[in-house]
């Protein structure tokens, strides 16, 4: 069973009120914000415990739905760097991420193969990766895109500061079967596999959230099925980088 756990303390850290500030604030389009019932990010950041200041990073960010919430919330003082793997980015999604960087201009949006991404390392205090990590098993040929999940995790955990915060959140999958065959069907992922992954690329489990669980979903359908879109069971989880 799940159990939902405060993020801990800080002077710093951001409560929902702080967040939900910022994902009201002018100027994002009517696309993104007509997501926010169904994906809480005021919430989800809060738990996650996002703080201002810090220096986060936005992993899959599609067209910057967490990335420009992330970069409105860390404030001038922060700062949100955006990555998508480059077959899945097009020419409108370069013009929409420029977009935000416009109306957030401590938002920066890169790209790379999806097998080559490189950060700079203990850079970062904050990661996140929404709605994608079961696409680390997913293979695509016509867009020439497979990934690996070991090595982008231990890609990420070298860009993370000492102690810093890995938040996940993804599509419920029932346990057994193999991880990349029901990715490959339903996008989607057992979480006992995204917990046992970042363990063993050195994450520590801190805790989980059940704000985004559905149990009128029974996980057998695929997420961009019309039926469940949008109101998938998904689950909420915080790992951290171990302080030195």
């Amino acid at each position: 069973m799940s159990v939902a756990v405060a993020p801990q303390a800080s002077a710093q850290a951001l409560s929902e009120a702080d967040v939900a500030a910022a994902v009201a604030a002018p100027g994002r389009p009517a696309d993104a914000v007509a997501l926010d019932a169904g994906r809480m990010p005021a919430e989800v950041l809060a738990f996650e415990g996002l703080k201002r200041g810090d220096h986060a990073l936005d992993l899959f960010t599609g067209g910057g739905y967490y990335g420009e919430i992330m970069a409105r919330a860390v404030g001038p003082q922060g700062a949100v760097t955006a990555w998508n793997p480059t077959p899945f980015v097009g020419d409108e999604d370069r013009q929409t991420l420029a977009a935000v960087h416009q109306r957030s201009p401590n938002f920066t949006a890169i790209d790379s193969a999806p097998d080559a991404i490189s950060l700079p390392a203990d850079s970062f205090d904050f990661a996140m990766i929404h709605l994608n990590y079961h696409d680390t098993y997913y293979t695509s040929e016509r867009a020439h895109f497979r990934m690996e999940p070991a090595p982008f995790l231990a890609a990420v955990f070298q860009a993370l500061k000492p102690g810093g915060t890995f938040a996940v959140v993804d599509h419920v999958a029932n346990p057994g079967g193999d991880t990349r065959a029901v990715v490959q069907a339903l996008h989607r992922i057992d979480p006992a596999t995204i917990r046992a992954d970042f363990e063993r690329a050195g994450f520590v489990f801190e805790g989980e959230s059940n704000i985004l669980r559905n149990p009128q979903d029974d996980h057998t359908k695929g997420v961009f099925d019309p039926a469940i879109r949008g109101h998938t069971d998904r689950v909420v989880y915080r790992f951290r980088k171990p302080a030195r």
